[in-house]
């Protein structure tokens, strides 16, 4: 292997060396503007027949460096129709855009950062502003996608500020892998490691491990120009394994020619208030079975009706209802304050930006604090400025105060909802007593949330750093060679601390751990293209390389309990502190290339390859194959070009189809068998095997996929659609299959299963408006429908547990879809020729009870919801039957029942209760955004200071519509690190935040 990278690089170099000729070249400005004079900002300039492009700032100006007389530029913007002015012996241009333009022309981003027509794509892409994800105000910016990409999904935790967010694209692939896109920021790939992370990262659902987030929150959404998703395996091919689930390509901010100083400063301030929590009720107080207790949990006592009794601390009042969670919560403070600073200097243009978020958010002590750098530097220098050098450095500082401590055990939000109503939280806000022990109502259980907030502390910083530099020499006006490096660092610094005089703890437990990684990516790419070689024939070929390397390590320490109370080192153990430590490696080392035919500009067809050689897997199976091949037939091209005319209602129209290969391999060291050491009671060494049997001829996932589309355009391009189905089926599916303890192994490795997932995705836009001087308005609407199945997942096994606790689990089925819930069931009638077949079977009592036996599919499945309505809670008559054991004959219930056994029986069996009452339908319909966006027009600016000015304010989680699921968040789920994530445990609230913004440009 090390031979064969040895005789790659120096093949590059040798292509470099020998291809190099000589050509005149030189530098041409210009200004782009609309039929009224208005600049045309962000339009696409491409020199024809070659990848030297550039795109236009604010002011519409661009610099561009183009070869001898008889070069032509075209430039394409949205809306506008695409023009190729020549050059000449013109050193300035004027450019006027006509109206009409498809949409398709314009130049997007594609794999390995080419960049196309996009009229020239076989494949699904969908590319989001910078500036509309900016415009969201969301801290953490994957939460800004949702609604913005069709076929995309994405699934928040309810961890209150930096709390994760999972993306999912086109349905899940695998059943072990974390099915998240590939993240690739300015050509590097980025580490978007979700949830619960780290040694000991733990979903469980009474003392889980804290959300950490996940990697892509550390982004600054004002540095990104844009957003480009990958959704397909033809799309994102190019980089092999890694995508094998989609890629996101980011492309940060560089430096344009700005008219001004080129300064731009940004101001956002938003409050939050809670958005929906669970219903309530208000009628009936602390106890049990229509008694007061001043020391129980629940809210089973009288009716409140302003009667006096004795509180926990022995004071005597009237029994009110209080609303806790309101009480408890404080409006949250987001602050996202941001400077950037760009300009371009003959042939150097400089980007660099500082930002500073500060989300405190509406649980007491819970913060979130970000600081952003990044200075971006790219100039062109040499003979006839030939060589272009790109250079980025990307720092984010986070520290994240106090994450939501989730789970059954201490979880504060699940203490607000179930505190009887007629108890007042804000009593405890002062949460340790004289003796220093924290004050609640039930000594020897629970937790004070105000104690949690202040005594029961968490911190973590993470210090990343993103660094990119390019250099590429433009060989002639049809070859161009580019070499690339960069690499993705950060360090998470841990802590925990829990203050002495809890339940919880006597004397306290510290914690403390640090995690590093780091990976890093060299590449290289040589690009040939050149239009009309033979006839109306060209087309565009690309050869390159990479090398990657990852370095993960981490180590924790923990003094389970202190000596010296509230002494937080880890030498105050009571004994020796626990330490854990993990490290691994890996490489991944490829060649990739592909070819495009471009006929006429209407027909183009394109194959791609990679070759991946991963350190993951054995010698014999390391190297894998992944081909692809793509069309794109713009047919109302062809009509034009050859004499035809399109009816007067269309104006474009475009078919495509696609089929690739990608896959996914293995995480490292899961090949070989090893023995782990540890210590037996005696405190002798031992050596025992590990839970998982390895097999070394294990091979990557296959994931095979086949597209289409249709874009079309109409009414003067006034309106449009992008239709598209897929269907990709994940073969060789990397599982461990569940095995006899008694073998010593309690799974093995193996290669099976299949994984299909098939849809349509539909993305319409419409101009309504387009009047520039007075209102214009654009909509877009994404639709989009997934059926993801596992047709199979190993000879005789027909499941696998993707997650779930206790009786609930969430299952891949062969021949169901993928994570269907499976859990316990009320118990009813099973005789099929019973006229009762199918109600409810009593107990004796007249109560629901289990069914009991295996877990079984529940599907959508809901018992009837009853709370107190109208303010009571009457005696009840469940409706079912119940068995004479005299007669062993079914009668109709009669007996009457309180809601309190009635929610008992449901709620009892188990830890969890029965399953089939706790499982809700999360559709919902919601207006997540509403924005209002005001121009201060030009000419009232104060001349020579400021070139713009913008006000505006906008809302988040504006109106749950339509929900199912009694004031619960259905956006809120438990854990996104995982592939069971239909689970929701005490989140914290959702908020809704309202913010006031300011931007200026000087």
């Amino acid at each position: 292997m090390k031979k064969f990278t040895q005789k790659l690089l120096l093949s590059t170099v040798f292509c470099f060396c020998a291809m190099a000729t000589f050509a005149q070249q030189r530098e041409v400005t210009g200004t782009v503007k609309d039929l009224k004079g208005e600049p045309v900002a962000n339009a696409s300039v491409l020199v024809k027949g070659s990848t030297t492009g550039t795109t236009t700032d604010a002011t519409g100006h661009f610099s561009i460096t183009v070869s001898g007389t008889k070069s032509v530029l075209s430039i394409s913007s949205v809306n506008f129709a695409t023009q190729e002015v020549p050059v000449g012996t013109e050193k300035s241009l004027e450019i006027a855009l006509l109206p009409g333009e498809t949409g398709l022309e314009e130049v997007v981003v594609t794999a390995l950062g080419i960049k196309k027509s996009k009229k020239s794509l076989g494949f699904a892409v969908q590319e989001v502003k910078g500036q509309t994800l900016a415009e969201m105000n969301e801290p953490n910016v994957v939460n800004s996608l949702s609604g913005q990409v069709s076929g995309l999904q994405v699934t928040r935790s309810g961890n209150g500020p930096a709390g994760s967010s999972k993306i999912t694209l086109r349905g899940n692939n695998s059943l072990t892998g974390d099915n998240q896109p590939l993240i690739v920021v300015d050509g590097i790939p980025m580490q978007n490691a979700t949830g619960r992370v780290g040694i000991g990262g733990t979903n469980d659902f009474w003392n889980p491990s804290l959300d950490m987030g996940n990697g892509l929150s550390d982004i600054n959404a004002d540095d990104i120009a844009t957003l480009t998703v990958l959704k397909g395996p033809a799309a994102a091919a190019l980089y092999g394994s890694r995508a094998g689930n989609g890629v996101i390509l980011i492309t940060t901010k560089s430096g344009k020619k700005q008219s001004g100083l080129g300064i731009n400063i940004s101001s956002s301030v938003g409050f939050s208030s809670i958005f929906t929590y669970p219903d309530m009720q208000n009628s009936f107080a602390q106890g049990s079975n229509d008694l007061y207790n001043p020391t129980s949990g629940l809210s089973w006592g009288p009716k409140i009706a302003g009667q006096s009794d004795t509180a926990w601390d022995g004071s005597v009042g009237p029994l009110k209802a209080y609303n806790n969670v309101d009480n408890y919560f404080q409006t949250g403070i987001t602050s996202n304050q941001n400077i950037s600073f760009q300009q371009a200097f003959k042939s150097t243009s400089i980007y660099t930006s500082y930002n500073r978020l500060d989300d405190e958010g509406m649980s007491p002590g819970q913060k979130l604090t970000r600081n952003n750098l990044m200075a971006r530097v790219a100039t062109k220098f040499g003979h006839d400025e030939r060589w272009n050098l790109d250079t980025k450095i990307q720092y984010t500082n986070s520290i994240a105060n106090n994450r939501s401590l989730e789970g059954q055990n201490g979880n504060t939000y699940a203490t607000l909802y179930t505190l009887p109503r007629s108890m007042d939280i804000t009593q405890f806000k002062d949460p340790v007593d004289d003796a220093g022990n924290m004050r609640w109502y039930t000594p020897g259980s629970g937790a004070n949330p105000y104690w949690n907030a202040q005594y029961n502390l968490n911190e973590d910083e993470r210090n990343r750093y993103l660094m990119y530099g390019s250099l590429s020499y433009q060989f002639t006006d049809w070859l161009k060679g580019e070499i690339n490096g960069g690499t993705d660092m950060y360090t998470t610094n841990t802590e925990s601390k829990l203050y002495a005089g809890s339940p919880a703890s006597q004397t306290g437990r510290y914690g403390k751990g640090k995690q590093t990684f780091q990976e890093t990516n060299y590449s290289t790419l040589i690009t040939a293209k050149k239009d009309d070689v033979f006839g109306k024939l060209g087309g565009v070929i690309t050869l390159g390389g990479n090398l990657m390397s990852t370095n993960n390590s981490a180590i924790n320490g923990s003094a389970g309990t202190l000596v010296v109370p509230n002494l937080f080192t880890l030498g105050n153990a009571v004994g020796k502190p626990d330490v854990g430590e993990a490290f691994s490696q890996k490489h991944i080392n490829s060649v990739y290339g592909s070819l495009e035919l471009n006929y006429d500009d209407y027909l183009y067809l394109t194959g791609t390859f990679r070759n991946d050689w991963s350190s993951a897997l054995s010698s014999e199976n390391r190297s894998y194959f992944y081909p692809s091949v793509n069309m794109a037939f713009v047919f109302s091209e062809m009509i034009n070009k050859n004499g035809g005319h399109l009816p007067a209602w269309m104006s474009y129209g475009k078919i495509r189809a696609s089929y690739a290969t990608v896959g996914n391999d293995l995480p490292p060291y899961q090949l070989y068998n090893t023995y782990q050491i540890g210590n037996d009671p005696n405190g002798n060494t031992t050596a025992s095997r590990r839970g998982t049997l390895y097999d070394p001829n294990v091979r990557s996932e296959l994931i095979k996929s086949a597209e289409f589309g249709l874009d079309m355009r109409f009414l003067d391009n006034r309106i449009g659609f992008d239709l598209a189905y897929y269907k990709s089926n994940a073969t060789r599916q990397l599982i461990d299959l569940p095995m006899d303890p008694l073998s010593g192994y309690s799974f093995r490795k193996i290669n099976s299963g299949d994984i299909q997932n098939k849809g349509i995705e539909l993305t319409v836009d419409a101009r309504i408006l387009s009047n520039s001087s007075a209102l214009r308005w654009d909509m877009a609407v994404n639709y989009s429908t997934n059926d993801n199945t596992v047709n199979s997942i190993y000879p005789g096994v027909t499941k696998y547990q993707l997650g779930g606790y206790d009786n609930i689990q969430i299952l891949a089925v062969a021949g169901e879809k993928y994570g269907e819930i499976y859990g316990s069931t009320i118990k009813r009638v099973t005789d099929e020729k019973d006229p009762n077949y199918g109600k409810w079977l009593l107990d004796d009592n007249g109560l629901p009870q289990t069914a009991g036996g295996a877990v079984v599919k529940l599907g959508n499945q809901q018992a009837a919801a009853m709370t107190a309505p109208n303010g009571e809670r009457p005696s009840m008559v469940v409706n079912g039957v119940i068995l004479n054991s005299g007669t062993n004959q079914y009668e109709a219930n009669t007996k009457e029942v309180s809601t309190q056994q009635y929610w008992g029986s449901l709620s009892g069996p188990g830890n969890l209760g029965i399953t089939e009452a706790n499982l809700y339908d999360a559709s919902n319909i919601r207006l997540r955004n509403v924005q209002l966006i005001y121009n201060v027009p030009r000419k009232v600016l104060p001349k020579n200071v400021f070139q713009r000015a913008q006000i505006s304010v906008s809302a988040n989680n504006v109106w749950l519509i339509s929900s199912h699921m009694h004031g619960l968040d259905p956006d809120s789920v438990y854990a996104t690190g995982t592939n069971a994530t239909g689970f929701e445990n005490g989140s914290a609230p959702t908020p809704r935040t309202f913010f006031v913004n300011l931007n200026l440009g000087f």
